[in-house]
């Protein structure tokens, strides 16, 4: 990473590269060929995350986080998408939306993620509405003090099956300007409940051994303090992890970018044919040349966000932004890199095949490039009137 940082972000960079040098990379083959985590190296990892202080880094000490600030996440977060997915999230980072809890709630909830004593789903995408939030289906009607929750999610996912979930759903409808418009809110949910089932969802050859879990909610009776927030901010509370988690994605994807150029690099001066280097070809030599630019683009880009975040004034365009701009150029990437590799890019005895594959969701989770580029063309058209 050619950017310049401080001394204890230099020293976060090294403490994270030995940790992941030894504790994800000797296993990253096995998981993709079996397409599972063994509980017993996901709790290793857990525990010795916990060791060095990278469990729950994200939140801040006063929960009893790492807390680390947006600059040093984005430290973690480059390096870790050099790795599996799979692996390197059992170093666990809750989702930060769970600070909306009250005490009660943190002490249920909040806390218990933060010591590793409890996982948790963000539960946001239906079926028949993955990018259109406001196609959701599920929802919760008030009975007495409780609520009822009926309806289900899927492509929810984690390493491992999660002791609750932080469930979205439709509680109502509000007038507003632009017409009538859902109101959702955020639920604790434990798994257990009755009515709530989960299990694993479907396969995926991005990320193998990352799970996908599909929920449903079958008259589930919730009581009011399971309410995360208030009633009917749950699409303000989502888009406050999604803003940052975009600009996460973006850092993972400049992580996975580089694993791949120097694969590249190193292929493209040591494989030989007619008479020399394949990188001394043009056809070669220039793939290079342009995936370090986009490298170091989108390392830009991300770096502009992150001094946004902290400075209070990111707004949902510039992480639309990052995540379009990132999650394309690894793919682009991936695909020179592949072409660079030739026959040998495809094959199961390299890496290159697996970093492929995962480059593709990149471009999906968390809001396709389509929605990314409607939500930068609506900032730029609606201080217009249109």
């Amino acid at each position: 990473m050619d950017q310049v940082l401080n001394q204890e972000n230099a020293l976060l960079l090294t403490t994270v590269r030995k940790f992941l040098e030894e504790e994800i990379l000797p296993y990253e083959d096995e998981v993709d060929k079996t397409g599972e985590v063994n509980p017993e190296l996901g709790k290793q990892i857990e525990k010795r995350a916990k060791e060095i202080g990278l469990f729950a880094a994200n939140l801040p000490t006063e929960v009893g986080g790492g807390g680390l600030d947006y600059r040093s996440m984005m430290v973690l977060e480059r390096e870790y998408g050099k790795t599996s997915h799979a692996l390197h999230s059992w170093i666990a980072r809750p989702t930060e939306i769970l600070l909306a809890c009250d005490e009660e709630q943190r002490q249920e909830f909040l806390y218990p993620c933060v010591r590793g004593e409890k996982r948790e789903l963000f539960a946001l995408t239906e079926p028949g509405a993955g990018s259109d939030v406001m196609g959701m289906k599920s929802n919760a009607v008030k009975d007495g003090d409780d609520w009822v929750l009926n309806g289900s999610k899927h492509f929810i996912s984690g390493p491992c099956m999660p002791d609750f979930a932080i469930v979205f759903a439709v509680t109502g409808e509000d007038k507003t300007k632009r017409g009538i418009r859902k109101r959702i809110t955020a639920f604790l949910v434990n798994r257990g409940e009755k009515g709530f089932d989960i299990k694993e969802g479907t396969k995926c050859v991005s990320y193998r051994g990352y799970k996908t879990f599909a929920l449903n909610f079958d008259d589930v009776r919730l009581s009011k303090r399971t309410v995360l927030g208030k009633e009917g901010e749950g699409l303000k509370l989502s888009g406050k992890w999604l803003g940052m988690g975009r600009i996460w994605v973006g850092a993972s994807c400049c992580g996975k970018a580089e694993r791949m150029i120097s694969l590249a690099s190193e292929w493209a001066a040591d494989r030989k044919q007619f008479g020399q280097p394949i990188g001394k070809f043009q056809g070669i030599g220039f793939r290079l040349a342009d995936m370090a630019v986009g490298l170091r683009a989108a390392d830009l880009m991300v770096n502009d966000a992150v001094d946004k975040a902290e400075n209070k004034i990111m707004k949902d365009e510039d992480a639309a932004m990052v995540k379009l701009f990132c999650s394309e150029m690894v793919n682009k990437v991936a695909d020179d890199t592949v072409q660079i590799f030739g026959g040998m890019g495809l094959m199961e005895e390299m890496p290159i095949q697996r970093l492929w594959r995962d480059s593709r969701l990149e471009r999906i989770w968390d809001g396709t490039s389509e929605i990314q580029r409607h939500i930068i063309a609506r900032s730029i058209l609606r201080p217009l009137g249109a």
